[in-house]
């Protein structure tokens, strides 16, 4: 089976979204042959910055949302008067349709509720279907939606009975930001990966498998509409919701981006999520938490289904389980990528409180590598030096006696470093595993806790609930003592705290594995796959699985029938 893998700003950059997962995916089901067709989103994104892929990646193509169109974008100054008018006719109905909101609801809200939701929706389909035929016959759309003519159509958009009450107040600047963003995130549109004669490619694609709902899912659209080809959109962090978290933290910015800016943004964002959604003929999410966004975002419940992400369990697995034994300096464990929605602050008070009720507590916060660099990530830079200096601040170094040396029982470490070589180490050395975030979508570090047997006491974000399943402790977020309390309780009953690790390390081996994960996909490839009609013309083979079992026996069965 030839499936199209269709990524933005994840695999097969290392440093990507989901790159652990798809990676996995792609090797364990080494019996297909993959082509990975990747969206760049930061500059480092470059071609041929990826390790060497597996050996059925057949191919890589990529294609940068950053920066200048590739190739000039078509003509230098869009099209001439004839297209031109084509061009705004389609450009007309992709902007009212954004202008009038993600669902279709408006200042004035769209007549006949659900109706006026499903025409914008069917507005924008036509818009976007009518851009990507323009751009395939006459070259790219990049020019002509810089143009003027484009910032002319998204004003008027904007004042037109219906529109965001947001929109309404956008200025010149703020059309011509929005209409860059909407240049790249079409830019997929204007490539050149739909070439109807190809022997690989889209063309020849028997699933396009789109990880996420933005942008990457373009191409997938395109080549159902095409060709044909089955559309899987997987998410295990919601595309749409993402996009509303980093514009919440863009109103709050110093150089913050202007309210009809993201109001638009947002809607150009929830109706890509919608298009794709319509279309696929299968969604899966990573847990019912995004499985409900999915589903407030337009999707259909019927065509949804959930599939855990699957996790290389080997390494964890093989740590000994904890046997309830007392320590005189239990430990407790923190894993993760540092930052603001992480709520290291809320731990520190917390561990403070453990201090005071179990003395001689420790904590060791282990950053996990992967992340940007500080370089290009200064806020999570400084808010991890602020965490240090509270630790150093809520607990002066200790000395055991007048002739040693101090130490701090906050230990900053990052996974990798010779301190902390490996993953294993970290949850080797814990008693008890913590998650103190405040914004979670899939907790991963919980479900690597539970791999490796630990109990572990969490805030109730996300999939928190949905992944821990009884098997620990649940608090609320940005609740410092109910985090302390939860701690001291387990590191006071050791017998209580070896029978949720056990418990927890059941649990994760039977739903949580990349081997339950690649099985999963490998029967949905295979129901899209047999679900996808013949094409047309007695030359074409018939894919596996067309025809059924008993045709492929010898004998009288499949013998062409005599004529009379």
């Amino acid at each position: 089976m030839r499936i199209a893998l269709l990524t933005e700003g994840g695999y097969p950059y290392p440093r990507g979204d989901s790159y652990a997962w798809c990676d996995r995916l792609v090797r364990g089901l080494d019996g297909h042959d993959f082509e990975i067709h990747a969206l760049g989103r930061e500059e480092w994104h470059r071609d041929g910055a990826w390790p060497a892929p597996p050996e059925n990646v057949r191919r890589v193509r990529t294609a940068p949302l950053w920066g200048p169109a590739p190739g000039g974008g078509g003509r230098p100054s869009g099209y001439g008067r004839r297209l031109g008018r084509r061009f705004g006719e389609h450009f007309a109905d992709l902007a009212r349709a954004v202008c009038a909101g993600a669902y279709g609801a408006g200042a004035e809200g769209a007549a006949g509720g659900d109706g006026g939701a499903a025409a914008e929706a069917d507005r924008f389909a036509d818009g976007l279907h009518g851009l990507a035929d323009l751009a395939r016959e006459h070259g790219g759309l990049a020019a002509a939606l810089r143009s003027e003519q484009t910032v002319r159509l998204l004003e008027g958009a904007c004042r037109a009975p219906g529109a965001l009450r947001a929109a309404r107040s956008a200025t010149p600047a703020d059309l011509l930001m929005v209409a860059e963003q909407l240049e790249r995130a079409l830019r997929p549109l204007s490539l050149d990966w739909y070439g109807a004669g190809e022997t690989r490619g889209l063309a020849a694609a028997d699933v396009c498998h789109a990880v996420g709902a933005g942008p990457a899912a373009l191409p997938g659209l395109l080549a159902r509409r095409l060709f044909g080809t089955p559309l899987l959109v997987t998410e295990y962090g919601v595309r749409l919701r993402e996009h509303y978290l980093a514009s919440a933290a863009h109103a709050v910015a110093p150089d913050a981006v202007s309210a009809p800016v993201r109001a638009l943004l947002a809607s150009l964002h929830g109706n890509l999520a919608r298009e794709a959604y319509r279309r696929a003929e299968i969604v899966t999410s990573g847990n019912l938490h995004a499985r409900r966004w999915q589903e407030r975002c337009g999707a259909d419940r019927g065509r949804l289904r959930t599939v855990y992400p699957g996790m290389d369990a080997s390494e964890l697995t093989g740590i000994e389980e904890d046997r309830g034994r007392a320590r005189p300096d239990p430990v407790l464990v923190w894993v993760g990528r540092t930052g603001p929605a992480r709520d290291l602050i809320g731990l520190l008070h917390a561990f403070a409180e453990v201090r005071r009720a179990v003395p001689g507590t420790r904590l060791l916060i282990a950053e996990r590598p992967g992340g940007p660099a500080p370089d290009e990530d200064p806020g999570s830079a400084r808010y991890l030096a602020h965490c240090r200096a509270l630790a150093a601040q809520l607990f002066p170094d200790e000395a055991a006696g007048l002739l040693s040396v101090g130490e701090n029982p906050v230990c900053f470490a990052r996974i990798g470093d010779p301190a902390l070589p490996r993953l294993a180490d970290a949850y080797a050395a814990a008693d008890i595993v913590v998650l103190s975030s405040v914004v979670e979508g899939f907790p991963v570090p919980l479900v690597e806790a539970m791999l490796a047997g630990r109990a572990t006491v969490s805030t109730d974000v996300g999939a928190v609930c949905e992944v821990i399943g009884g098997t620990g402790l649940v608090v609320p977020p940005r609740n410092p003592r109910a985090l302390a309390e939860a701690c001291t309780a387990l590191l006071r009953d050791p017998a209580r705290r070896a029978r949720l690790g056990a418990a927890a390390r059941a649990r994760a081996q039977e739903l949580f594995t990349a081997e339950q994960n690649v099985a999963a996909f490998r029967g949905i490839y295979l129901e899209l796959l047999s679900q996808r009609p013949l094409p047309a013309g007695p030359a074409v083979a018939p894919p596996a699985f067309a025809r059924p079992p008993e045709a492929r026996l010898p004998g009288r069965w499949t013998a062409p029938a005599r004529k009379s």
